[in-house]
Order: structure tokens, then C-alpha cells, then sequence
């Protein structure tokens, strides 16, 4: 979960054993440029031991769930001919999923999900309504206000003739998986202080150079990279849509608001074993890397 520690956790473990290599599993360290706030690991951690999927896109560039699983198994395979074990390190839940348990990806359709982006604006509660006649599973699984999860369902059963609920078992299926997964459970109240904090260090790490440089960039920014948590507030204050004051307050409540979101999305899955601390993590996955 954001804020509790596993990063660095993940660090230590893989530098103590010498045979492990780190697999991002965050759907904004991709991109190039966009340091600060995505809270990457820093460049010497990532010269001491070997970490993937992390400054590999232009911010201008899409990201796509289909792409990064693409990417994810090509790290695995390289990791596995070094003879090394691959450590996943990261809280964006459908990425993770879509890797450890190879889930059918539905294509993309650019141009029926600008239409259909364009009524999510005018009326989303009818495009909701759509979805739930056309697939009332798919729109059982998500929320009627989630118009990105809605314009999607109804992007992929447009452009593919497919119900999107058909694609694989979806994600409420927890299959048996050969991954260890563990994760780190501390006390709310702990996130949310170390949120508090964490926001305050961007900015003294220089985000808003980081921002300025960002939209310097004559080549934009995709959609996917405007939407990073940090970058989009801070984006809105640079159009003179809100104060700084503002942005920052809107960044830490986005950032708690994640955190509860990657809380629930985490302990849905049964495979998941949880520790209280990271000394206990720790020490239960150097144990496992001794036995593998």
C-alpha cells in the first residue's frame, strides 16, 4: 500500500540476497521525467540492484494495461535467464493482476472511446444505463460515477462485439498462483501521517521544477501520465484553476483516498499474506528465497 514502507523493504530484501531483481509494478514509474511524486526509487538504489518497467515511456506517450503486462513477462523471462527470483514491487492492483495472473486483456479503440468520453462529460448516468443494458454483469462490477471504467466496458463491447464481462474469468476469480504475495499492513491513521509528509517532501524536492519541465515538453502529455496523482493538482494550478494551497491539500487527499482504494482492492485477494510491520515481511520472504 502507498506510504507503507514496501519499496524500501523490497530494496533491502533483494540487495541481502544478491539474486533478485525488482519489477516495478506501478503504472506511473514509467515515465521518463516524472520523478518526484511517482516516488521512484532513487537512481542508487536502482544501479545497486537491477529494477525493471521504470523510465521506459515519454509522458507523452500512452500506457495501457495490455502493454505493461506485455513488458512485465519479457522483465520475467530476462530476470529468470539470469537465474535470478523477481520481486513485484508496487500498488497499482489491475497491473499486478493482469501479470501474476495473466488475464485476458481487451483491445484498445481509440476512436469509439473518444466518442464515448465525450458523452461521459454530457451524460454519464446515461452511458451508465447503456452499459447496463447492453452487459449487466460488466455494470454489476463497477461503480455508475466510475465514467472510466464505464467508457471502457462500453469501448471494448463497441469495438470488439464482445460482452466486456466475457473476457476471462475477471478479476473476482483468485486462481491458485505460484507467486508469493505479501503486504504490508499498517494502521491508517500511520498512512495517512506519512502521506502528510511525504506530499510536503515532493515539494521540497522540487515538483513544481519537475512540473514546469513537464509541461515545457513541446510533444504533451498522454492521457494516462496527466492523470498521476501529484502531477494532475499541480497541473490544474499551473492553468490557474486553483491556488498552490489548494493543489497540495487536493494532492494529499488523492493520495489517502488511493491508499484506501489499494487497501480494499488487496485484501479481496485471499492469496495475499499480511504482516504488520516490515521487519516480519522481511524476514518471511528471505526464508522463502532461501527454500526457491
Amino acid at each position: 500500500m502507498t506510504a507503507s514502507g514496501k519499496s524500501q523493504l523490497a530494496f533491502e530484501v533483494a540487495r541481502h540476497s544478491g539474486s533478485v531483481e525488482i519489477i516495478s509494478v506501478d503504472s506511473m514509474a514509467v515515465y521518463r521525467g516524472m520523478d518526484i511524486a511517482t516516488a521512484k526509487a532513487p537512481l542508487w538504489q536502482r544501479e545497486a540492484v537491477p529494477h525493471h518497467l521504470i523510465d521506459i515511456l515519454d509522458p507523452s506517450e500512452e500506457m495501457t494495461v495490455s502493454w505493461f503486462q506485455s513488458e512485465a513477462k519479457t522483465a520475467l523471462r530476462a530476470i529468470e535467464e539470469h537465474g535470478h527470483h523477481a520481486l513485484l514491487v508496487g500498488g497499482t492492483g489491475l497491473y499486478h493482476r493482469a501479470v501474476i495472473d495473466d488475464l485476458e486483456i481487451p483491445g484498445q479503440f481509440p476512436e469509439i472511446r473518444k466518442v464515448l468520453e465525450a458523452q461521459a462529460i454530457q451524460d454519464p448516468k446515461n452511458l451508465y444505463s447503456r452499459l447496463a443494458a447492453l452487459d449487466p454483469l460488466a455494470a454489476s462490477r463497477m461503480e455508475a460515477s466510475n465514467s472510466r471504467r464505464v467508457v471502457r466496458a462500453l469501448e471494448v463491447i463497441e469495438g470488439s462485439g464482445r460482452l466486456f464481462s466475457s473476457y476471462g474469468p475477471g478479476l473476482e476469480a483468485y486462481p491458485d498462483s505460484k507467486v508469493i504475495q505479501i503486504g504490508i499492513s499498517r494502521p491508517i491513521e500511520e498512512v495517512d501521517a506519512a502521506i502528510e509528509a511525504r506530499v510536503g517532501e515532493w515539494l521540497d524536492q522540487g515538483l513544481i521544477a519537475e512540473i514546469d519541465q513537464l509541461l515545457s515538453s513541446s510533444r504533451g502529455l498522454s492521457r494516462t501520465a496527466r492523470q498521476a496523482i501529484g502531477y494532475a493538482q499541480l497541473f490544474a494550478w499551473r492553468r490557474g484553476e486553483c491556488s498552490l494551497e489548494e493543489a497540495v491539500a487536493s494532492t494529499k487527499t488523492s493520495t489517502r483516498k488511493f491508499a484506501r482504494r489499494q487497501r480494499s482492492w488487496f485484501s479481496r485477494d485471499p492469496r495475499v499474506q499480511w504482516f504488520e510491520n516490515t521487519e516480519a515481511a522481511s524476514h518471511y520472504l528471505m526464508a522463502r528465497l532461501s527454500e526457491a
